[in-house]
């Protein structure tokens, strides 16, 4: 089953990162919250998340779709670390986890300074090893996306674990809801989305940008705005163009945070990430389905 997808130029720039012969394709239907896909490329399959229903999913091209894991913590963003093992933040178990290849888990976070995390929602792994996190409150806002809980946190912060020690600090906690981040191809930047306004009138709907200095982070102010509901995923790819999901499909922007232009995708997308052998095919979880389509672009 596919469409066309209409495409949406703002900038003459983006015409080089579209296809005109492809089509956004329906790989699957029947979520109810898709989020956090993450490409497997020496395993040809991708992996993503099923909130509401409390699974993970796993589709191989030309193959199919089936369930990866039942019992997921209601898990959300999913990463791959430096050793290719999966990394997982759980809204259930309010933690950032890691699957071992032997398929055990270990506890990556679950606190800060004493009190329990809020619910870990999007994660990233730099080359030192490092894993940087968001901790907005949308797990425990209700029971049908984790358990409804009270949060112990006093902000909705940003954090990174030391991939040597496991020490954990925050390094951002003046978001509303932080939600998906993505570092710049030399990774001195690091983009951070702000989801509040889903449930706050008139809230920001931007991403913020950051200078990476040593552990920790200096604001570098607003890098672009979303103009369609809230930017909730985001991913980069090898030009250093960002790309964010929106109520209306998908929003690129230019380094300088000039909106290129938008895929159109006719549910509310939530997350998306650059799979396939060449990282040249766009994998977007919106709503109750998964997409793909082809793009011009090679992801990092």
């Amino acid at each position: 089953m596919a469409i066309m997808t209409p495409y949406e130029i703002d900038d003459e720039r983006f015409e080089a990162l579209t296809l005109l012969n492809v089509e956004l394709e329906v790989l699957f239907e029947g979520c109810r919250w898709a989020e956090g896909p993450v490409w497997f490329a020496d395993a040809g399959h991708l992996v993503w998340s099923d909130i509401p229903n409390n699974r993970m999913m796993r589709h191989i091209p030309d193959v199919g779709t089936s369930v990866f894991r039942q019992g997921s913590n209601f898990s959300n963003g999913n990463t791959r670390d430096r050793e290719g093992r999966l990394l997982s933040c759980e809204h259930g178990a309010r933690r950032v986890s890691r699957t071992e290849t032997d398929g055990s888990i270990t506890v990556i976070a679950e606190s800060f300074e004493g009190k329990r995390l809020n619910s870990p929602n999007d994660l990233v792994v730099r080359s030192d090893g490092s894993i940087w996190f968001t901790d907005p409150t949308y797990g425990i806002m209700g029971d049908y996306e984790g358990n409804k809980a009270e949060p112990e946190q006093p902000v909705r912060g940003v954090y990174r674990v030391d991939g040597q020690s496991g020490a954990i600090r925050r390094v951002a906690d003046d978001f509303l809801q932080p939600n998906g981040l993505a570092f710049s191809p030399d990774e001195s930047l690091l983009y951070i989305a702000d989801s509040g306004a889903s449930h706050t009138h008139g809230a920001p709907t931007h991403i913020r940008r950051f200078r990476v200095e040593g552990e920790g982070l200096r604001d570098d102010g607003v890098h672009c705005v979303i103009d369609a509901g809230v930017p909730d995923g985001i991913r980069v790819d090898t030009a250093g163009n960002l790309w964010s999901s929106a109520a209306d499909g998908v929003h690129c922007f230019a380094p300088d945070g000039t909106r290129l232009g938008k895929i159109r995708v006719p549910q509310v997308v939530a997350n998306l990430c650059f799979g396939g052998p060449r990282r040249n095919r766009l994998f977007i979880t919106a709503t109750r389905s998964l997409y793909s389509i082809y793009v011009g672009a090679r992801g990092c």
